[in-house]
């Protein structure tokens, strides 16, 4: 939810600068370092244009600032979990973070207790529903049971997969010291969903509809990570 009210505030003042036919110099990405110094830079004709700037920086900069805060907490709470070596193991997984992988852990508990991935991604919503008459049968939109964030977070994860396979540093550095098998089903991942997108959207599917589907695909790499951690777990009790 944070995320989404820092995305809300940085979309706010975009289009206030718009209106003001205000646009960054070319080649500057937005929010990036860049970005931000540019930002500070902006001077406009009307005082009160000025204010609504300063306070609309403002709003972005404490909304980044809660997130920061809100990230060491939870970083604090990750360590000390029961649940630390899946939520370890999850950020092995490209779009994949703390926060996203503390979530799937919290709204979905032990995730070992589901004995096919397919059972969990019923239990997500992100499963086609499905309709029948007679002897025929139709497949339909998703069926959207469960927790709406745990879904919304998984679709904004599999966001990642649109792009070419890689591992950047800041994947690498959450990967580091993970068992290679761990490392491995993320790979996979990483190269079965991203073939995915790539074939659906070739395909003609529109692309929030595409990175659905690959969002469901996504949780049956979450499944398989959960168990590989669920099996050494096991395997060093039992040494």
């Amino acid at each position: 939810m944070q995320a989404k009210d820092l995305s809300r505030k940085r979309h706010r003042l975009g289009k206030f600068l718009l209106r003001n036919d205000v646009r960054p110099p070319e080649g500057v990405r937005a929010w990036s370092g860049r970005h931000r110094q540019w930002l500070q830079t902006i001077r406009l004709a009307q005082p009160a244009q000025g204010v609504v700037l300063v306070e609309s920086l403002g709003a972005v900069t404490e909304a980044k600032d809660r997130i920061k805060r809100l990230e060491t907490e939870l970083a604090w709470f990750a360590e000390r979990s029961a649940h630390r070596p899946v939520i370890r193991a999850l950020q092995a997984l490209r779009g994949v973070s703390l926060i996203t992988a503390l979530v799937l852990v919290v709204e979905l508990g032990d995730i070992s207790r589901f004995d096919r991935p397919e059972r969990l991604m019923s239990y997500t919503g992100l499963v086609p529903s499905e309709y029948s008459s007679g002897s025929s049968r139709h497949q339909g939109g998703i069926t959207k049971t469960g927790n709406n964030h745990l879904r919304w977070i998984l679709i904004e994860a599999a966001w990642h997969y649109r792009h070419q396979p890689r591992v950047g540093v800041a994947l690498r550095k959450r990967q580091d010291r993970l068992p290679e098998e761990v490392k491995r089903i993320a790979w996979k991942a990483q190269m079965r969903l991203n073939h995915k997108f790539r074939r659906l959207v070739g395909r003609g599917k529109p692309a929030n509809k595409a990175v659905v589907a690959v969002a469901r695909e996504l949780l049956g790499f979450v499944w398989a990570i959960a168990h590989e951690v669920r099996a050494q777990q096991l395997s060093q009790a039992a040494d």
